[in-house]
């Protein structure tokens, strides 16, 4: 007599079958940009763009791609960053307006902030974004599914 009991069949399941966890922040997050421009400046980092982002930046600018590129980007393995001034400002950023001087044209990862996945992975790791955020936890309230849409937006 075997102790192993025959594995039951299974029929393949529908993505409706499938459970999916409801995130941390179901009940929404709230965030209104206070134009504050942080989010801009600081600790070094990366603001990583897509050639099609490449494209119409420099578009924008009114420059050839080669130039925009050889001006405003670094490579970082095999993809492109926009360079970071000295004090670790973002290139586009202006100190003395605090805004962004491509803002109609910034990159997806500047336009999903702070809805990063990597923001999202914890309560504590959002109230650590709130600390240095002052558009967390106030204005819009967004739903869990308009926050996961912008998170699978860009992956930071």
């Amino acid at each position: 007599m075997s102790l192993r009991k025959a594995a039951p069949r299974l029929s393949p399941a529908s993505s409706a079958d499938v459970a999916v966890p409801e995130p941390w922040y179901r009940q929404g997050l709230r965030f209104e940009c206070t134009g504050c421009g942080d989010c801009c400046t600081g600790a070094p980092g990366y603001v990583w763009v897509s050639d099609e982002e490449i494209a119409e930046l420099a578009q924008a600018l009114d420059l050839p791609v080669a130039t925009f590129e050889a001006r405003f980007l670094r490579r970082v393995d095999n993809r492109k960053s926009l360079i970071e001034l000295q004090q670790g400002d973002c290139v586009f950023f202006d100190r003395q307006s605090r805004k962004c001087r491509v803002y109609e044209h910034r990159p997806l990862q500047c336009r999903t902030w702070p809805f990063w996945q990597s923001n999202l992975r914890s309560p504590a790791m959002w109230e650590a974004v709130a600390r240095v955020c002052p558009g967390c936890n106030r204005g819009r309230l967004y739903t869990a599914g308009e926050i996961l849409v912008e998170a699978r937006r860009v992956i930071v």
